[in-house]
């Protein structure tokens, strides 16, 4: 599962959105002698029945422990036979269930199935039905006799199932598992039905055994009006006219995989077909975008062979389909052969433009078929044994396609995102408060990036070779972090438990405090290296190996050494002081760093050292050094920087403002970059300028740039100057434009025109709420919705603050028309279904 696309929309909101009620927020040293072995305990007083050592009370209660699901019963085959009654939003079903007990003899079975009425269970062949006893969360049948691991029973259920969500979290913003979007059809939008099973939901609309440790073959007859495509796993066997305007669509999955990754669509798709490899492909789009679904899905072929070659493992399943669905709550879903994305995927030519993210979450998504599906994590706990795999399969895609610049740019924004995240926890986590939680930066970015490390440390060929090892061994099994470690040392010959057990079992990551000094006496280079991380599970003091490369007169000298110690020097003989002393110099390892090289150094990495990360941090490390020609000039030579995103950082620190000949070279940039990034960082920094000088070249760029990501920021440009003139006439400007904006230029945007707008009378403010209640309503972006919300909050606070200073009949007025937009936003609130957002309207002021 992917979903960044919500994530950085929480974050936003805390971070961003701050402010009065009228604003909305997210508001010793030990030493033994060991030849004999003496065993004590805490001494008892027997008068006053206690303990009589310093035990706190905590020391009497396990920690939070969340084990693996307890299997009862293998569940060997799933069928089932489902329609939908769309005004109702139920599921009318028909589940056969093939069972055989694990392991000891039982006359009970459990099942999950939650906000079901049964309308018969029934073991097939018996005479009677069974008894059972329900909770609405899991069904309990009693059977006659015990059923030993020599039996197999076949359970009968006709049921209905009513989805309803009980919660959420970040990354999967409800737990309904089976959603009807504009059931009525009474929306501006199609009409689908599609299912969302991770973690443990899909027992919301099929019973059966919702853990991550079950594995089951499977069988689904899909009966919908004819207008409807469906899509699900494994393959579409028959479709069968019911002759009463209906259809029945037959799908098969005969490997067996986990029932979380059940999945089932229901829609008005174009579908546009492909192959590889004699492997079916499909393309599931709305109609408009028909012509656009192979750059929709970009690369899906190349993807393919590429995953293959590596791993050494040809693609393990029957086709590969993938499908945009509306209003979906997360960002994507590897779903077994038939992946869901939401509608962030779909756009036109300008908006596919110079856009990696479908390459990385089409990347992400079909990794799992390995690393999720394939094998499949025991455990929750576990989680990032499917995640980690899959993010770092990010990494290896932009790699292969786009180079290692690419490829370690994405990895700096992984580990921004983890570093970000603030909890720390084991990245085994067995004591998380809710499976929820799993979903962070922890099983997706640190889990990824201690993958790299891995692969760092070993080799490409024994990294390889391990996971090929790693799949082949584990194959359509549940699997935790140790398998893995087994599989590495099988193939490299080496005891792994030092490497598992700090970056798998142990929470934290290295942060280090590194200095360098040069003794001409003996003519030595000195790396000082100081551990000063500390918490709770982060071990004091982390093993590993790094790379230190020593330049003396441009010569590039390299020390591979071991860091073991809290504070550990490293002395190395140079026959001259060094231009460059290069710590971590092949940008494996993961950790925090304070490196304190001096401003000529950093000068000399920029021009002489190999890699992005080192002319990223030479560039990033002079920032804070005092301005001087030699870094200035750098900076302008930066702008032809092989890759697009130094040339972009390096914008941000010319100096526009009084070196017209600097500003000259941005506004070429804008004109001229191939990289839509560059254009964009270009164009923020005039706009930053408030200089009405560049209202033609933003006007230029928005009508003219190919990339829409370019459009949209030169846009934010001239809503920038319109605001700064204070005419409320450019209101237009804003209404005609706020359509082509979603994500986080959404939120800018928006708040640029409720600026304008709370310049304007208050019967503009209130003609302006009017026109946003529709997108806060029912827009299909949660950004937009809470943009346009934001934007009415917004007004409602000018009118407040109007009010207070006014008096008699216009203070009158302006109550009365601030009464209008609260009633509006109580109307937003009311509407509001998405978890994250109701959440937030807690806040709204109200009538």
């Amino acid at each position: 599962m992917k979903y960044l696309p919500l994530i950085p929309l929480t974050l936003f909101l805390l971070l961003a959105c701050g402010g009065p009620k009228e604003t909305l927020t997210f508001s010793g040293i030990e030493e033994r002698i060991m030849d004999t072995l003496v065993v004590t305990a805490p001494r008892f007083d027997e008068t006053e029945g206690e303990l009589m050592d310093e035990l706190s009370e905590e020391n009497y209660t396990l920690p939070a422990f969340n084990e693996s699901a307890r299997r009862a019963f293998d569940l060997l085959h799933t069928k089932l036979e489902v329609r939908f009654d769309w005004a109702t939003e139920q599921v009318i079903g028909k589940a056969t269930l093939k069972l055989t007990p694990y392991f000891y003899a039982t006359d009970s079975m459990v099942l999950d199935a939650k906000g079901f009425e049964f309308n018969q269970v029934r073991e097939l062949g018996a005479k009677a039905d069974l008894k059972y006893n329900y909770d609405e969360q899991q069904i309990t049948l009693y059977f006659d006799r015990k059923l030993t691991r020599k039996d197999t029973v076949d359970i009968f259920i006709d049921y209905i199932a009513t989805p309803r969500a009980a919660g959420g979290s970040a990354a999967i913003t409800s737990d309904k598992g089976l959603f009807f979007i504009n059931p009525t059809g009474e929306e501006d939008k199609p009409q689908q039905i599609w299912t969302q099973g991770e973690t443990e939901h899909n027992s919301r609309w099929f019973p059966t055994i919702d853990k991550p440790n079950e594995r089951t073959t499977q069988e689904i007859y899909i009966t919908v009006q004819d207008k409807y495509k469906t899509l699900s796993n494994g393959l579409l066997m028959s479709s069968t006219d019911n002759g009463d305007g209906t259809r029945t669509d037959y799908w098969k999955m005969d490997q067996p995989h986990a029932p979380y990754l059940f999945m089932l669509t229901v829609g008005e798709f174009a579908v546009v077909k492909d192959r590889w490899n004699e492997i079916p492909l499909e393309y599931y789009v709305e109609e408009e975008y028909r012509e656009l679904a192979r750059q929709i899905f970009p690369y899906t072929p190349d993807m393919l062979t590429l995953f293959s070659e590596k791993l050494g493992v040809k693609y393990p399943w029957q086709k590969y389909s993938q499908v945009v669905v509306r209003d979906y709550v997360s960002g994507a879903m590897e779903n077994t052969t038939a992946v869901i994305f939401g509608e962030f995927m779909q756009g036109d030519a300008s908006f596919l433009k110079d856009n990696l993210t479908n390459e990385k979450i089409v990347a992400h998504e079909m990794f799992h078929h390995w690393f999720g599906d394939y094998v499949t994590c025991e455990s929750w706990a576990n989680l990032t044994m499917n995640e980690g795999f899959a993010n770092y399969s990010e990494y290896l895609w932009l790699e292969e396609k786009h180079g290692r610049d690419e490829a370690d740019y994405h990895l700096l924004e992984e580990m921004r995102g983890y570093l970000g995240q603030g909890a720390v926890h084991p990245l085994i986590y067995y004591g998380y408060a809710d499976k929820e939680d799993m979903f962070d930066q922890h099983s997706y970015n640190k889990g990824g990036m201690v993958l790299h490390s891995l692969r760092s440390y070993i080799g490409d060929e024994a990294f390889f070779t391990a996971l090929n090892l790693y799949l082949m061994r584990n194959a359509y099994t549940a699997v935790e972090a140790d398998e893995l470690r087994l599989a590495v040392e099988d193939v490299t010959g080496e005891d792994m438990i030092w490497f598992f057990d700090q970056w798998y079992h142990k929470a934290g990551h290295p942060i280090l405090n590194v200095n360098y000094e040069y003794n001409p006496i003996d003519g030595q280079a000195i790396v000082m290296v100081e551990q000063t991380q500390s918490g709770r599970d982060v071990p004091t003091v982390f093993q590993f190996p790094v790379a230190i490369d020593v330049y003396v007169d441009g010569k590039k000298t390299r020390h591979n050494v071991w860091v073991k110690e809290r504070i550990q020097n490293f002395e190395f003989e140079v026959s001259g002081e060094p231009d460059l002393v290069n710590f971590d110099a092949q940008r494996t390892l993961l950790a925090e760093m304070e490196d304190n090289k001096t401003e000529s150094a950093y000068l000399f990495q920029y021009k002489n050292a190999p890699l992005f990360m080192d002319r990223y941090e030479a560039l990033q490390g002079l920032t804070a050094s005092e301005s001087n020609a030699q870094i200035e000039q750098l900076y302008v030579d930066a702008l032809k920087d092989p890759f697009y995103g130094l040339r972009a950082f390096a914008l941000s620190q010319l100096d526009i403002e009084s070196n017209p000949e600097q500003a000259a070279a941005v506004k070429a940039l804008i004109q001229n970059d191939p990289k839509a990034e560059v254009r964009s960082a270009g164009l923020d920094r005039l706009i930053a300028l408030g200089d009405d000088s560049y209202k033609s070249l933003f006007e230029e760029v928005a009508e003219n740039d190919e990339a829409q990501s370019v459009q949209s920021t030169a846009r934010i440009g001239l809503a920038a100057l319109y605001v700064a003139e204070g005419d409320t006439k450019n209101l237009k400007f804003f209404e005609d434009s706020y359509a082509d904006f979603d994500y986080y230029d959404a939120i800018n945007f928006f708040d640029l025109y409720a600026e304008l707008a709370s310049q304007g009378e208050y019967d503009e403010m209130v003609a302006t709420a009017k026109k946003l209640k529709p997108i806060a309503m029912g827009d299909s972006s949660l950004w937009k919705r809470f943009a346009a919300t934001k934007t009415i909050n917004t007004l409602h606070g000018a009118l407040v603050q109007l009010t207070e200073e006014t008096e008699g009949d216009a203070a009158r007025q302006l109550i009365e028309a601030d009464g209008e937009l609260l009633q509006i936003l109580s109307d937003i609130k009311e509407a509001e279904t998405d978890p994250q957002l109701k959440q937030v309207y807690i806040q709204l002021p109200q009538p």
